[in-house]
């Protein structure tokens, strides 16, 4: 049977999306383990008794925004790498992909970039495990590929590893440049197809080798 939310499950909702909305704006000048509960709740204006009926502490918010950040990165991704082009197109796409994700959601990837190595060892874990699945995802898609045919799996996992680490970095890239810092960022979706396209030469030759 379907379930109609009832207002009560409409307002928990509300609350729990205008923490995470806090606790990411309050993100871009800190780490989260410097973060404090108090300082959530009072930019959302509710009592502190009121996050812990979402969370079980910053830490527990913390791998809710990366399960947000890194989960909606990978689906939009996994789905331009499932379209049938050449690969010129594919690798253009994917890096067009990213450029417009870090306009739209410069506070995901600035969190994602700063606590992949950070102090909070659950959100170091989450990232670590959101990475891994999105590598399998890869993978499997990239195994479906002409070129990848007589592929073994542990060559597969490691093609995919390449192209989300790429990913990321590019993603961070792109964030910088917003910030006027580095490249800009038509220099750096130059460079991230450029080695994109290296990837792509090194993948035709694998077997050669």
């Amino acid at each position: 049977m379907s379930h109609t939310p009832t207002l009560r499950d409409v307002q928990k909702a509300k609350t729990r999306r205008a923490l995470l909305d806090a606790a990411l704006e309050l993100l871009e000048d800190q780490s989260l383990s410097s973060l404090g509960l108090r300082e959530v709740t009072r930019a959302v204006g509710v009592a502190p008794a009121a996050f812990y009926r979402h969370f079980r502490d910053t830490a527990d918010l913390g791998v809710a925004l990366v399960e947000e950040s890194l989960g909606s990165l990978h689906e939009v991704i996994s789905a331009v790498l499932e379209e049938r082009h050449d690969e010129d197109e594919r690798i253009g796409t994917t890096v067009a992909t990213i450029a417009r994700y870090v306009r739209e959601y410069p506070g995901h990837i600035r969190f994602v970039a700063r606590e992949r190595h950070g102090g909070v060892q659950a959100v170091r874990a989450a990232i670590g495990t959101e990475l891994d699945r999105f590598a399998d995802e890869v993978a499997v898609v990239l195994g479906t590929d002409e070129v990848s045919a007589g592929w073994s799996p542990e060559d597969m996992r490691m093609l995919g590893e390449m192209y989300v680490d790429h990913m990321v970095m590019t993603a961070s890239a792109f964030l910088e440049a917003a910030q006027g810092e580095g490249p800009d960022e038509a220099s750096v979706s130059r460079t991230a197809r450029n080695q994109l396209r290296l990837i792509s030469l090194g993948r035709r030759h694998w077997r050669d080798a």
